[in-house]
């Protein structure tokens, strides 16, 4: 997984939903000091959080993870 991209994309969505560390935290049921890390590439989520991550903001997995864009179209390596 790439840390640093999966974090730029959870601080994005956690951003463009007005949501702060906290109430990200509350809604995972997690510590906030663990969105930090997540969102600074320092730590990553296990398999399970990062479905919960997905299911709470309405995107596929792959888009977490940089596999794919917003509208689901498979990206190229870069």
């Amino acid at each position: 997984m790439d840390t640093i991209r999966f974090g730029k994309i959870l601080k994005e969505l956690r951003l463009e939903n007005e949501l702060g560390q906290v109430a990200l935290s509350n809604a995972l049921r997690c510590s906030h000091g663990i969105i930090s890390e997540w969102e600074s590439g320092k730590k990553t989520p296990s398999a399970d959080t990062l479905i919960n991550i997905a299911k709470f903001f309405d995107v596929t997995t792959d888009y977490l993870l940089g596999l794919e864009d917003e509208f689901g179209s498979k990206l190229k390596d870069t």
